[in-house]
């Protein structure tokens, strides 16, 4: 039975193995296989002839894939044993602590276990001269071209006292916020979207043509040195400084502890979710190289480090039906309904992304799904676990008319998004409706999502307009409408007629058109007018505005109920043109700043307004061409965008002494 067993679960992990790190396709979740590991390394463990060279407990890697050339390691690349709790650190520690002598000192290094794609590098004289996959541990492919690309790995390391030769380990990644704007992208384009950001970054960094991996903002972290011709440091906490100064990036949420307790209670209390990149654990590492190499290894795994996991953030249930919500632009959108299942809140229902995303992934109704939740980021189903099904599952398809108003759905041409093509379905206006008195938006406090859909179906709105034509009387026999909330509410819609053109034009709901969109147009047109009369011709000459967007920009003002709703602005006394300030001064003239985290004693909108009244702009992401990252407290992954490319980042006081306000 025990060998049965064994033999079963080598199977299974070796067509995971495959399918995580070869394939880029998993169909279970991290916690799943790490269970079905740890199940048989336990019984390999009680019965050591059970023990196979093939077994996955005995292997450091996995096959290198496609027909790049192969590169072989100068020492094997090796993987880390798992801890999943302080229980295991400690006896992690305490079957070290036998193997060396009673004085020896201990103390470690924590850092952040990425997750993305493991890359070797090697440079000669100081120069890149290779890079590779970690492939098998022993053999990679040679993804040198395509690494090149990678602005945060240097061509030229910065010292010149340095090894000969110098090889080192890091990680490649997308931060959090480049992933996003890459989907962004892909949307507006009318592109599938990626759905998982390691599997994006390896599909990436493994592109035979280097000039699509250039078009992807990646991000490599080095944190070991694999070998070296000549002098390195002593131990880790000193490497992570010396790689930093050659000019690698290095985590910064990297710490060295005294002892294991210590460093147990940092990984414990560790909050991963606000970093600017996604990792799946920490590394616990003996500090002193020396003590490390003297711990040798275990099979796969070096002794003097181990991964202290995180909890899953994936679990598999059953897709039991499917919900199409109906966006403010009319967009159809599928959402999986779920068997209730636990993931760190209970899950009920997930995003399924679009309709493209559920037929090339085959997802049907009745499999058993894999969810990912990570952090505060709603839940989305990766995708179908395909052994599991019995024959009864069926295909998703996009409905041929809306839920909602029962009219035909449409599939513009090149997009990914099916719509409902009544610009007048009740639940298209009442999406508008919602956002367009959002704190994102108009900012009308006092009417969320409940006080929009009343107002509708008391007939006292009909569209965004009307909102300005409210009359207090009517307010008030709507059931939680007392006066105070209707003076409020009043006055708060008052207040929004002065609102700047920008906001406005960002309200209107105009596919594509965000905040900073509408900025960029009311740059260039002045009035609601100018705008109207745009051709599709004068919107692409602004850098921003592709296509896309400018044919969605001129068949919004085509329609006639859309310019009987500016009609309404205009009635109601609603600001349609964009008032430019004379600037303070021009200090700033031709600086293009990047605002992120908190400011001491300003908001985000008075740095913004402090910076353009002297003649500068704000971008809304860190780009090469950014002259400045004002970052303040809990800067996020522009902080770390802007290290990357080198940008200069200042704090308040250096912004204020860069204006001259100090």
């Amino acid at each position: 039975m025990n060998s049965e067993r064994a033999e079963q679960l080598r199977r299974e992990l070796q067509e995971h193995s495959y399918r995580y790190h070869v394939l880029s396709d998993p169909i279970i979740t991290d916690g799943e296989y790490d269970q079905l590991y740890n199940e048989l390394k336990a019984l390999e463990e009680a019965y050591p002839e059970l023990i196979t060279p093939d077994s996955p407990t005995q292997r450091a890697g996995f096959e290198p894939i496609s027909d790049l050339p192969k590169v072989p390691h100068i020492k094997p690349i090796l993987s880390l044993s798992n801890a999943f709790n302080r229980a295991d650190l400690i006896a992690w520690y305490e079957r070290i602590r036998k193997l060396l002598a009673p004085e020896a000192q201990i103390d470690f290094v924590v850092e952040p276990k990425f997750d993305g794609l493991t890359v070797v590098l090697t440079y000669e004289n100081g120069v890149l001269k290779q890079a590779a996959t970690r492939g098998n541990g022993e053999v990679g492919d040679d993804v040198t071209p395509n690494v090149r690309t990678i602005k945060s790995i240097p061509l030229r390391l910065l010292k010149n006292e340095i090894p000969s030769r110098l090889v080192v380990r890091g990680e490649v990644l997308f931060l959090k916020e480049d992933f996003k704007r890459i989907n962004e992208k892909q949307a507006e384009e009318g592109l599938p979207l990626y759905v998982n950001a390691r599997n994006t970054a390896s599909g990436t960094l493994k592109q035979k043509d280097s000039r699509i991996t250039a078009s992807r903002p990646l991000t490599a972290f080095v944190y070991s040195i694999v070998d070296a011709d000549g002098d390195v440091p002593e131990t880790q906490w000193e490497t992570l400084a010396y790689l930093k100064a050659l000019g690698f990036l290095t985590a910064p949420e990297a710490r060295r502890f005294d002892n294991i307790e210590t460093a147990a209670a940092y990984a414990e209390g560790f909050e991963r979710h606000s970093l600017p990149y996604e990792i799946d654990g920490l590394v616990i590492k003996v500090n002193r190289h020396a003590v490390f190499e003297e711990l040798g290894v275990v099979g796969k795994d070096p002794r003097g480090a181990t991964a202290f996991k995180f909890p899953s953030e994936e679990v598999t249930t059953r897709l039991i039906g499917v919900t199409i919500g109906i966006g403010r632009t009319g967009v159809l959108t599928p959402t999986a309904d779920l068997e209730p299942v636990f993931l760190g809140v209970t899950v009920k229902s997930a995003s399924l992304h679009n309709y493209d995303l559920i037929h090339d992934k085959d997802i049907r109704l009745g499999d058993k799904v894999i969810v990912k939740r990570s952090g505060d980021v709603i839940p989305y189903v990766v995708g179908p676990v395909i052994a599991a099904r019995t024959g009864t599952e069926t295909p998703i398809l996009p409905p041929e008319k809306c839920p909602v108003c029962d009219f035909p759905v449409i599939r513009p041409a090149g997009e990914v998004a099916y719509y409902c093509s009544n610009p007048a379905c009740p639940e298209r206006i009442a999406r508008n409706l919602i956002y367009f008195v959002s704190r994102g938006a108009m900012d009308i406090d006092g009417l969320g999502e409940s006080g929009v859909r009343l107002l509708l179906e008391k007939g006292l709105i009909h569209d965004e307009g009307d909102l300005f034509f409210l009359k207090a009387e009517d307010l008030l026999e709507l059931e939680g409408f007392a006066q105070k909330k209707v003076d409020n509410l009043l006055n708060s819609i008052e207040a929004a007629k002065s609102r700047p053109l920008s906001r406005l034009v960002a309200s209107l709901g105009i596919r594509g058109i965000g905040t900073t969109v509408a900025a960029l147009l009311t740059q260039h047109f002045r009035t609601i007018d100018d705008l109207i009369q745009a051709t599709p011709e004068n919107l692409q000459n602004i850098e921003g505005i592709g296509p896309h967007t400018a044919a969605a920009i001129v068949e919004y003002f085509s329609q006639p109920h859309h310019l009987a709703l500016i009609e309404k602005f205009r009635q109601a006394g609603l600001n349609l043109e964009n008032q430019r300030e004379v600037p303070t001064s021009d200090k700033l003239a031709g600086k293009a700043f990047v605002l992120t985290g908190t400011l001491p004693t300003m908001s985000r909108e008075e740095a913004s307004a402090l910076i353009e009244s002297h003649g500068g702009s704000v971008k809304s992401s860190v780009s090469k061409k950014t002259d400045y990252v004002v970052a303040g407290e809990a800067a996020g992954s522009k902080l770390t965008r802007a290290q990357v490319l080198g940008i200069p980042i200042l704090d308040e006081q250096g912004l204020l002494h860069l204006i001259g306000n100090e």
